[in-house]
């Protein structure tokens, strides 16, 4: 009888662990590309502007990832050829101006984050991705003395799968995506 009356009594007196939520860095944070040109070169770019949110908890291994790109601030370094892309034949960034991530797994390695599974949502078509994470540390930043959290991750995609079809074959299907990211305690 006295295990029965003490078993809820430590529920609510034993801690609760809790992931932590940290707000995307815009200053430190850019979603890149490459995509092959016509077999000449690899051509790049990036999305200057990001926003969203992480929860981690290292203990529990879980946790979810919201990234926001701003796909009106696609930028290859020409601006003839950015406009062209946020025009309606390519992004149409006027009727999809945000490209969206949202987690539904992180998996770890051991105690190391190594992937996350999600859903990548790009000119109104959804499809799932995997982020394979290359490097991951959370800790104190010195520079700002703020508790946070970084990564850089990698993954590839088929355009074609989100309805960017222009120029295909001669401008590449896939797509690497690059995403480098940092999250602070707010």
């Amino acid at each position: 009888m006295f295990r029965l009356l003490i078993a809820p009594l430590l529920a609510f007196t034993l801690p609760s662990v809790q992931a932590t939520e940290y707000v995307i860095d815009p200053t430190h944070t850019y979603a890149s590309f490459e995509i092959d040109h016509l077999g000449f070169s690899t051509q790049r770019g990036q999305f200057n502007r990001s926003s969203g949110s992480i929860e981690f908890d290292p203990v529990q291994q879980s946790g979810r990832i919201d990234i926001r790109i701003d796909a009106t601030s696609l930028d290859t370094g020409f601006a003839l050829r950015d406009d062209v892309l946020r025009g309606d034949a390519w992004f149409d960034t006027q009727s999809f101006p945000d490209i969206l991530f949202r987690s539904d797994k992180l998996i770890f390695r051991d105690d190391t984050l190594s992937a996350v599974d999600g859903t990548l949502v790009m000119r109104g078509a959804m499809r799932p991705l995997r982020l394979e994470v290359t490097r991951f540390k959370c800790g104190l930043n010195l520079a700002n003395r703020k508790r946070g959290c970084g990564a850089d991750a990698v993954a590839s995609l088929k355009r074609s799968d989100f309805g960017l079809n222009n120029g295909l074959p001669f401008i590449g299907d896939e797509v690497r995506l690059r995403i480098q990211v940092e999250a602070y305690l707010p």
